[in-house]
């Protein structure tokens, strides 16, 4: 895939990127069949959307892992409201 195609498909959601790996996986499988029975000639095709797909799942896991790492600041950034009182009550006299 080229680095085009990469910086669209980081563009897309989580739902199409899996909707676009079960794709490929089918076409792979039957491109597989083909290469077997000697109707396809072009053996780097299997390479190629195996190299695809692989590509497709790492972009899913990179956002999965994204949303985890956002929720995680999220949390720890958040303050809770008796927190806050606590922490203005606990102003430091010189």
């Amino acid at each position: 895939m080229k680095k085009k195609d990469l910086k669209i498909l980081r563009l897309k959601k989580n739902e199409e990127l899996k909707s676009l790996g079960y794709e490929k996986k089918k076409e792979l499988l039957r491109i597989g069949a083909e290469v077997k029975v000697g109707k396809e000639k072009n053996l780097k095709k299997v390479k190629m959307l195996r190299k695809n797909i692989a590509q497709i799942l790492t972009l899913i896991r990179e956002k999965e892992i994204w949303e985890e790492e956002k929720e995680k600041f999220e949390r720890k950034n958040r303050i809770n409201p008796k927190a806050r009182k606590r922490q203005s009550s606990k102003v430091k006299k010189s």
